[in-house]
């Protein structure tokens, strides 16, 4: 199994961020990411009962704890149709992953394994607890689990391959969580309708109540005024984590160019999606997904320009205005700006 191939099946933004990394770094985080896509899908899938979800998940971290496959595990995940889930692709070779984990040094296997095993933990838990999310402490909470602890584990990572990372560690590590909970939040914007749909809604119900309805009407077009006001709640809770996320980028030495790049990517595309999520009634409808075009001129200019943190600064704020259709032109004049 091409192990690279099976990430850019799963994830196609994270495999262009861990591809672009040197090659010790990226290998660590191709299996890491997807020990995480088994865990996604476990958590995810629609083809399972929450108990059944719980018992995987739980089969899954002992797995992890130990570094042993799992035969129950295995049998179990083929017997569970795939219904085109993308995750599914990973879970079937959990085992695979796992054997390919051990032939990491035992300090790099220890913290991946360590994060992993937490956040599939965490993902059994919420799964029994169920889809409801009463307060944004409940949604930062759910959210560290399945993406603030990916921080950490991405730097960790980082830190074990580089001595400047090291030294920065301490002030990089409080910068992780809100990178995670950064890109997680943004995920949950795009994401409202198709997690309604498989019965989740990751919206605190105290965003709904300050807006003066329930959480199921926030799909109701009769209800749009209301759900725009939850939005708003929704966008600004994204722009603070992500001008932490830029902080945490902003630490990292130009000296580390594709460290640095593996985590502009998907920071700068997280800062455009909610510009154009903010006010924009389709996200209770459908997906809202950035352009290819613009996706292409994001990667673009920010390999060119991405080691000046004074351009990185100006350029997430000019992400963050509405789209126009001078855009395209305007974004010419990134090249001499600041």
């Amino acid at each position: 199994m091409n192990y690279w191939n099976l990430l850019r099946q799963t994830s196609r933004t994270f495999y262009l961020s861990i591809r672009s990394l040197p090659n010790q770094i990226g290998n660590s985080l191709c299996l890491a990411y997807l020990m995480l896509r088994v865990s996604d899908y476990l958590e995810d899938t629609r083809s399972l009962n929450p108990a059944e979800k719980v018992r995987l998940l739980r089969l899954w971290q002992q797995a992890i704890a130990v570094g042993l496959p799992s035969t129950e595990l295995e049998c179990s995940i083929r017997q569970v149709p795939s219904v085109g889930e993308d995750d599914y692709q990973a879970a079937i070779q959990a085992n695979g992953i796992l054997q390919q984990l051990r032939e990491l040094p035992e300090e790099l296997k220890h913290a991946i394994s360590r994060h992993v095993g937490q956040s599939t933990n965490g993902m059994a838990r919420w799964v029994s607890r169920g889809p409801r999310i009463d307060t944004e402490s409940d949604m930062d909470d759910y959210m560290h689990e399945v993406a603030g602890r990916v921080g950490y584990l991405s730097t960790e990572v980082f830190a074990y391959h580089s001595a400047p990372v090291r030294a920065r560690l301490h002030r990089l590590m409080p910068l992780a969580r809100d990178t995670g909970l950064a890109l997680q939040t943004v995920n949950i914007i795009r994401g409202l309708r198709k997690d309604y749909e498989r019965g989740w809604i990751y919206v605190p119900e105290t965003f709904c109540r300050e807006a003066g309805i329930t959480r199921e009407q926030l799909f109701d077009p009769l209800y749009r005024g209301e759900a725009l006001r939850v939005l708003q709640q929704l966008v600004a809770k994204a722009e603070r984590h992500l001008q932490a996320a830029l902080g945490y980028v902003l630490l990292l030495p130009r000296s580390l160019y594709r460290i640095r790049l593996a985590c502009i990517w998907p920071m700068l595309l997280a800062t455009r999606t909610v510009a154009i999520s903010d006010g924009n009634p389709h996200v209770f409808s459908g997906d809202v997904k950035l352009s290819r075009d613009e996706v292409k001129r994001i990667l673009g200019l920010s390999t060119l320009f991405g080691w000046s943190n004074r351009w990185l600064e100006f350029y997430a704020r000019r992400l963050r205005r509405p789209l126009t259709a001078a855009r395209v032109t305007a974004d010419q004049s990134l090249l001499l700006s600041p």
